[in-house]
């Protein structure tokens, strides 16, 4: 199992329900392929480096989860499609 992080900027246009459900998506698609989450660190509303479909902030979460090689392509698949997700990125944290 390696370890991974994956980055989610989700729209700050949606209510609080909403946001939640999308991070819950997120748990789940990641425990669905294998992984299980060790840290979820919520960094709050941000303001984007630079306009990203016609918005300008949104809000920050990072998901620590350990997981096998073949699953951060099937979680982006899926997450790639998700609404009111602006951005999203899954890096290796793996200290080598």
């Amino acid at each position: 199992m390696n370890k991974y992080e994956l980055a989610v900027v989700v729209s700050a246009k949606v209510e609080d329900e909403e946001r939640a459900a999308v991070v819950d998506k997120c748990k789940a698609l990641i425990e669905r392929f294998g992984g299980q989450i060790t840290n979820i660190d919520d960094q709050g509303k941000k303001r984007l480096a630079y306009e990203v479909q016609h918005m300008k902030e949104g809000f920050y979460y990072f998901i620590q989860f350990d997981a096998e090689p073949t699953a951060p392509a099937e979680i982006e698949s899926r997450i790639r499609i998700m609404d009111n997700v602006i951005r999203f990125l899954i890096v290796r944290t793996d200290e080598e």
